[in-house]
C-alpha cells in the first residue's frame, strides 16, 4: 500500500474476508450514487472525540477497524465537502457494517 499524503493507506478491504472472534470490528463501504468511492477517509475516533486512526478507502470503497470494546465514532470524509458522523458500540465477536452514501 502506498502514502497519499495524509499518513493514511491507501487500498481498501475485502469486507468478506474479517474474523471478528476475540475482535470488535467496525467496517464499511463509502459509495456515492451506488459506486463504491475510492479516496475518501474513515478517521475512528474515541469517546472522547480523540483521533485514534484513520483509513483511505481503496477501489471497493471499503474501510476497518479493529477497535476495544467501548462506544466509538467514525467519521467519513470524501470529496465534495462530504462528512458524515457515525456512533457506534463495539462488542468483541461481533462485526458492525456500515454503509455511507457519500
Amino acid at each position: 500500500m502506498s502514502d497519499n499524503g495524509c499518513g493514511a493507506p491507501v487500498g481498501g478491504v475485502a469486507l468478506a474476508d474479517v474474523d471478528a472472534k476475540g475482535q470488535a470490528v467496525i467496517q464499511g463501504v463509502v459509495r456515492r450514487g451506488g459506486v463504491p468511492l475510492s479516496g475518501a477517509y474513515a478517521r475512528l475516533l474515541d469517546d472522547s472525540g480523540d483521533f485514534v486512526g484513520e483509513v483511505a478507502t481503496g477501489e471497493e470503497g471499503t474501510f476497518r477497524f479493529f477497535a476495544a470494546d467501548g462506544a466509538w465514532r467514525v467519521r467519513v470524509l470524501a470529496s465534495q465537502g462530504f462528512t458524515a458522523e457515525y456512533d457506534i458500540t463495539a462488542e468483541v465477536g461481533k462485526v458492525i457494517d456500515l454503509q455511507v452514501d457519500a
